[in-house]
């Protein structure tokens, strides 16, 4: 029993590493690195703009499965009230050149609702999984394998990470509470005020080698564009 546990355990985790993870790594041309070169600063018209691609700490730990985040931090030593708004933040593709706007965080909540209203359950065989939690495995009751023993109890039945082949995996719908909680917010940033938080885009993952991070500066209170700043990063998958 023990050496099934072990196998089945181990199975487990030789699964959840199959999916490889995407980070942006900033290119060597990017500006100024910072944090082990996993940042770059670049500045503009009094707005300094650091930005980072491989920040994310929080839940779901897989995020960059799902969507890319890319934290940034915004400094205003200039003299205008900067605008800030998710519509002026962008990744665009080095040979695609296409646009990847950010994304509101509570717009990822409406795409998940469609998506549920399509595809009503969320728990299935985790043979790739792209983001969420092991939650069991084994027989289960679905269209897999008949009951049997195991930990877990849900609306496809009972399973266990020691048996049977195939482990459970629940998707977890987006935003989450960290990813709300850690968002850019929407405003004015006021001469010589500071704002961070994590933008978050569409997958580049299989899409693009290299992309840049765009920030269209905009003034605040006549609404007029005064200068632009951009952060190029290799896509780094492993």
């Amino acid at each position: 029993m023990r050496r099934a546990l072990g196998v089945g355990a181990l199975g487990l985790m030789l699964m959840a590493g199959c999916a490889a993870e995407t980070k942006l790594r900033p290119v060597p041309e990017a500006g100024v690195l910072q944090g082990g070169k996993s940042s770059a600063i670049t500045e503009e018209a009094g707005v300094r703009l650091t930005a980072d691609g491989s920040a994310w700490q929080g839940s779901p730990s897989d995020l960059e499965r799902r969507v890319t985040p890319v934290y940034v931090r915004l400094e205003n030593h200039g003299d205008r009230p900067l605008r800030l708004q998710y519509k002026d933040f962008a990744l665009v593709g080095q040979e695609s050149h296409f646009r990847y706007s950010a994304l509101a965080p509570l717009s990822l909540r409406r795409a998940s609702s469609s998506r549920d209203a399509e595809e009503p359950a969320r728990i299935r065989p985790a043979m790739y999984p792209r983001g969420g939690m092991w939650v069991g495995g084994g027989y289960g009751y679905g269209p897999w394998r008949g009951w049997g023993p195991g930990w877990y109890g849900g609306p496809w039945g009972w399973g266990s990470p020691f048996y049977g082949p195939y482990p459970y995996y629940y998707e977890q719908p987006l935003p989450t509470e960290d990813m709300l909680n850690n968002a850019l917010p929407e405003g004015t940033l006021e001469p010589g005020g500071t704002q961070e938080g994590f933008l978050y885009f569409q997958g580049v993952t299989h899409r693009e080698n290299a992309v840049t991070l765009q920030l269209k500066l905009v003034d605040a209170q006549t609404g007029e564009p005064f200068g632009s700043l951009g952060i190029p990063f290799q896509v780094s998958t492993k």
